[in-house]
């Protein structure tokens, strides 16, 4: 996939009033400082589209987007960002759930982890949720670049087999580093395929 626009639509609070479109959609979320906005500008190949900061729980609302006028890339607040007050955590929660649960052309949610890490309770416990729910998603290994591929190979792995502990199968996943570009073009090519099936399955209902 060529991105040939990708343009900043709209924020919004409440799913409610995000942008009434056809278009199918595809959001990321992940823990605060995963390298969510850097991820997002590696992919669309524009520096600035998302806002990237050294400081966790930048993203505030549900960012919408519009690449190439045919998909909406959606930019969801983080999760698991302690140094807020309870009651706006639980505020966070309650829109990125309801936006993950009721968005109708929600098509696929990327769930970024940090590959330097041993796997993370509130992570799986995301991932968890997702599938109690019925929400499509996948897995996105980032910052690939910060660790040794002789580390990296086992650090997977060893991340695979936790998730087995408690999934009959494991769901897709991309390594990926914001830095070089690797995983840009497994991504964008997994994106296209389902924008392409979302597509298909709408001319099919109309008809």
């Amino acid at each position: 996939m060529i991105i040939q626009q990708a343009e900043y639509v709209v924020s919004n609070a409440d799913y409610r009033d995000c942008p009434v479109s056809e278009l199918p959609e595809f959001a990321f979320i992940g823990r605060s400082n995963v390298g969510k906005s850097s991820l997002i500008n590696m992919l669309t190949q524009r520096k600035a589209l998302a806002k990237t900061s050294g400081t966790p729980g930048k993203t505030q609302l549900i960012n919408h987007f519009l690449i190439n006028n045919a998909w909406y890339l959606v930019d969801l607040p983080g999760y698991g960002y302690a140094k807020i007050a309870k009651t706006e955590r639980l505020k966070w929660e309650g829109m990125i759930y309801d936006y993950l649960r009721y968005r109708p052309n929600l098509v696929c949610t990327f769930v970024l982890v940090d590959s330097r890490h041993d796997p993370q309770k509130i992570d799986l416990e995301f991932m968890e949720q997702l599938g109690e729910e019925g929400v499509p998603f996948h897995i996105v290994f980032t910052k690939a670049d910060k660790v040794k591929k002789s580390d990296l190979d086992g650090q997977i792995t060893r991340y695979k087999q936790k998730l087995l502990e408690t999934w009959e199968e494991l769901p897709i996943s991309f390594l990926t580093s914001s830095e070089k570009g690797d995983g840009r073009e497994p991504l964008l090519e997994a994106i296209q395929t389902y924008s392409e099936a979302f597509s298909s399955m709408d001319r099919s209902a109309e008809s």
